[in-house]
């Protein structure tokens, strides 16, 4: 893996995992109202619009990476953004890591790295 492949890889993973933080404190916060009032309190709320255009960024960031890997290796590699975003989920919002997920996490961490060698 190249040091621009790698950059692109960890720059996705983090900006992928705060993209889905953003989101999920955007939804947490309390609202009041149902439909389109929830929506237009949705949409005011700062945390939205992070999360937004961290997902803007790592479109670009995706396709950049994707233009120097191989389409296969790529998705897999990019698998590690699910064990990056339960383990900032456990940190940030106190979201509970079962023996089976941490299982989970584990055989994907595995697999990435199996297939990221040379």
């Amino acid at each position: 893996m190249t040091p621009l492949v790698a950059l692109l890889w960890t720059l996705n993973v983090l900006v992928d995992t705060g993209g889905q933080l953003a989101f999920k404190a955007a939804a947490t916060t309390p609202a009041s109202g149902t439909g389109l009032q929830y929506w237009r309190q949705l949409a005011r709320r700062p945390w939205i619009w992070i999360g937004i255009s961290c997902y803007v960024f790592e479109f670009v960031v995706w396709l950049a990476f994707l233009s120097l890997v191989p389409l296969s290796e790529g998705v897999l590699l990019g698998s590690i953004n699910i064990v990056a975003i339960m383990i900032a989920g456990r940190f940030f919002f106190h979201e509970r890591l079962t023996p089976l997920r941490v299982a989970g996490i584990v055989l994907i961490a595995i697999g990435v790295a199996v297939v990221g060698l040379p």
